[in-house]
C-alpha cells in the first residue's frame, strides 16, 4: 500500500498542472460546495451548477406525501429501499468526479490544498475534493474517499482522519439551508455564522482524531 502511494505521488509531481486543471477544480468547488444552492428569484438558473439541484428528488405516488420508499417500513426491506434512494446521488457524484479528475481537478487540488490540509489534517491535497463533496452529499463524499483509498492515494490513517472530518456535520450545507432555513427569521446572528462554526469544528474534530492516531494508536498505524 505504501509503495503504491509513493509511486502515485511521485508520478503526480511530474505531471504539469495547466490552467485547465485549475478551471476544473474551480468548477468542482462551485458544484459541490453549495455556493449556488437555494438561489433567490431571478438567479435560480444558477442552481443548474449545484450538485444538490442536479440530483433532484423523487416524485410522490398519487396524492401521497411519500415517495416510493413509503413510510413505516422496518427491517431489511426498509433498509433496501433506503439504499436505493442513495444510489442516484452516489452515481452522479462519482461520475462528475471522474470527469473532473480527467481534466486535472485532482492534480490542481493536490498543488493548492496540500499546504493547507497537510498541516491541519495530515492528508494530501486531493482529499480536498472529498471534503468539499461532503458539504452537500454525505454519500458522494464517502464514495470519493473510498475511491481514493482503493486507488492507493491515501493511507488507512488518512482514511480515518477524513472519515472523522466528514462525520461531524455531514452534508451540512444542503441540510442547513433546506431544513434550518425555516428558522432563519428567528436567528440572532448572521445566517452564515453557524455554517462557519460547523466547518471550524469539523477541522477541529479531524485534527483531534489525527492527534489520537499519532499518540494513543501510533503502533496500530505504523504501517498503515
Amino acid at each position: 500500500m505504501a509503495d503504491n502511494i509513493v509511486s502515485s505521488s511521485a508520478s503526480e509531481k511530474t505531471e504539469k498542472v495547466g490552467i485547465g486543471a485549475y478551471v476544473a477544480l474551480i468548477f468542482a468547488v462551485i458544484l459541490f460546495s453549495g455556493v449556488f444552492y437555494k438561489m433567490p428569484e431571478g438567479q435560480k438558473w444558477l442552481g443548474a451548477l449545484d450538485f444538490t439541484t442536479l440530483i433532484g428528488s423523487f416524485g410522490t405516488i398519487a396524492d401521497s406525501k411519500n415517495n416510493f420508499t413509503g413510510s413505516g417500513g422496518i427491517s431489511a426491506r426498509a433498509g433496501f429501499l433506503f439504499s436505493l434512494n442513495l444510489i442516484p446521488g452516489v452515481m452522479l457524484a462519482m461520475g462528475l468526479i471522474e470527469v473532473l479528475a480527467h481534466y486535472g481537478a485532482l492534480r490542481a487540488a493536490q498543488v493548492l490544498l496540500t499546504p493547507l490540509l497537510k498541516p491541519l489534517l495530515g492528508v494530501p491535497g486531493y482529499c480536498g475534493l472529498a471534503l468539499i463533496t461532503d458539504l452537500q452529499s454525505t454519500d458522494g463524499g464517502a464514495a470519493l474517499t473510498r475511491a481514493l483509498y482503493d486507488e492507493g492515494r491515501i493511507t488507512t490513517k488518512n482514511l480515518v482522519t477524513i472519515a472523522a472530518w466528514q462525520y461531524a456535520g455531514a452534508g451540512c450545507v444542503s441540510n442547513y439551508y433546506s431544513t434550518v432555513s425555516a428558522l432563519f427569521a428567528f436567528f440572532l446572528c448572521p445566517v452564515w455564522l453557524p455554517v462557519i462554526v460547523i466547518l471550524v469544528l469539523k477541522f477541529a474534530g479531524g485534527a483531534l482524531i489525527r492527534f489520537v492516531l499519532n499518540t494513543l494508536y501510533k503502533k496500530d498505524f505504523e504501517n498503515a
